[in-house]
């Protein structure tokens, strides 16, 4: 029965640090265009990115 004395303030410590991250978050706008990231995906990006090798680049360095 004494473990509830324990329990219940930890408890209560986490949901208040759950409130603070969402009023954070909320005043920080990360909520603000829930959209945005969702239809992203359906475009390309305008310049693709082609990976480099490390290997064209030394030569490329040693060829200056």
């Amino acid at each position: 029965m004494s473990i509830i004395y324990v329990l219940i303030p930890i408890a209560m410590l986490f949901v208040l640090i759950a409130f603070g991250i969402f009023f954070w978050a909320v005043k920080n706008d990360q909520f603000e265009d829930l959209e945005k990231h969702s239809a992203s995906i359906l475009f390309d990006e305008d310049e693709p990115q082609q990976p480099e090798s490390h290997d064209d680049n030394q030569q490329q360095e040693g060829k200056s």
